[in-house]
């Protein structure tokens, strides 16, 4: 089966006959919504996927009438619906690996440090997308949420992921990567080989404020039996609070520990 970056790839050359154009537009919509925002208008709607304003008037309308927008008529905007949120619970309802990696989590965060966070994430196109997060009790942490999404190629979580792909998937999302942001082209390599050379240093990935400057995290990948999905564990927290060194010499091991535990179950629940 392609993965939806090759579909849309195939398409532009005409080659996929299967591929539904006019649902790849619905959710190119649906994902034009950051965490950050809470309404769009149609013209922001239109800058951010690159669809004419009248396809994205069709799109958006069709979208509030099955429930997973909301037209808001004070400022002829739109909010995600409740269509969204049960679509995102019933997913997270089949990702049994989240409960797996649950009591991993919790043993992350009650180490040395109490300002970190923990958190479980899979790709979705070039972004990671958090399926499970574990916050620590002090009120200084990462606000990140389930939900939440990170750059595949400037988080520590998202080079996890990089690190466990193919040769072919890595070079493959490199050149998606390029071809969305051209500006950005030499940040992108260097993310890559940055996650090659601490993976290969460390057996875990970094990201020392390359995402944001705030923050620091370290990352492993887990790997299911199967090898059809990858997730990856990550472990950080804001800088001020949470130096480097100590992420690599009194997290490193215990976050490869629990990578490796959260795989090992996983692959028995696939066995069983």
């Amino acid at each position: 089966m392609k993965s939806d970056d090759k579909a849309h790839d195939d398409l532009a050359d005409g080659t996929d006959r299967n591929f539904v154009m006019a649902l790849a537009r619905g959710f190119d919509v649906l994902r034009s919504f950051k965490p950050s925002d809470l309404t769009l208008t149609n013209q922001q709607i239109a800058s951010r996927t690159g669809l004419p304003k009248p396809t994205i008037s069709r799109l958006t309308y069709t979208l509030c009438k099955l429930g997973y927008l909301v037209h808001c008529d004070n400022d002829s905007a739109y909010r995600l619906g409740a269509g969204v949120l049960a679509l995102g619970y019933s997913a997270l309802a089949g990702m049994d690996i989240a409960d797996l990696a649950k009591e991993e989590m919790r043993k992350l965060c009650e180490g040395p440090n109490r300002y970190v966070t923990a958190a479980l994430g899979e790709r979705h196109r070039l972004q990671i997308v958090y399926m499970a997060v574990r916050r620590s009790n002090q009120a200084v942490s990462l606000t990140m949420e389930v939900g939440a999404r990170l750059p595949l190629f400037q988080s520590a979580i998202g080079r996890a992921v990089l690190v466990a792909m193919s040769e072919d998937e890595r070079a493959h999302m490199t050149h998606l990567a390029i071809d969305e942001r051209p500006d950005k082209a030499q940040q992108i390599r260097q993310g890559l080989a940055e996650a090659l050379e601490c993976y290969a240093k460390y057996g875990f990935t970094t990201s020392f404020g390359s995402w944001r400057p705030e923050v620091n995290g370290i990352a492993v990948p887990v790997v299911s039996l199967s090898g059809d999905r990858v997730f990856a564990l990550n472990v950080g927290g804001p800088s001020f609070m949470v130096e480097p060194e100590e992420l690599i010499s009194e997290y490193g091991q215990r976050l490869i520990a629990a990578g490796q535990e959260i795989g090992m179950r996983q692959s028995k629940r696939e066995k069983d």
